[in-house]
């Protein structure tokens, strides 16, 4: 499976998520997120921006419960919760947000 973004083939695995993480910027999330039927706006790329922060300092990407309290201690708890983090990623914030910041997939997510 591959996403062609700015004349560039992007190698993805059966799931939808990137083979390389290397190979993500923003105009690679919004290729992803227009497979998923999902418009970014400035509330996803905050979370975005946060998970790859996240990835950064632990290098893994957080399932819903970690991804909530490190959303809520940086960004304070009007949105670090599961309605607001639900609402922006279709209900499976810590699956959907990992793909679109072109991190792995969370591993306690099927």
């Amino acid at each position: 499976m591959s996403l062609l973004v700015d004349g560039r083939e992007i190698t993805l695995d059966k799931d939808g998520f990137l083979v390389d993480l290397a190979d993500w910027n923003e105009a690679v999330a919004e290729a992803l997120a227009d497979r998923e039927e999902l418009a970014l706006e400035a509330d996803h790329w905050e979370i975005l921006r946060l998970l790859r922060e996240f990835y950064a300092e632990f290098q893994l990407s957080p399932a819903t419960r970690p991804l909530i309290k490190y959303t809520a201690l940086k960004l304070g708890a009007e949105k670090g919760n599961s309605l607001h983090l639900n609402r922006l990623f279709k209900g499976t914030p810590a699956k959907l947000a990992a793909k679109l910041a072109g991190l792995p997939k969370p591993s306690n997510c099927l």
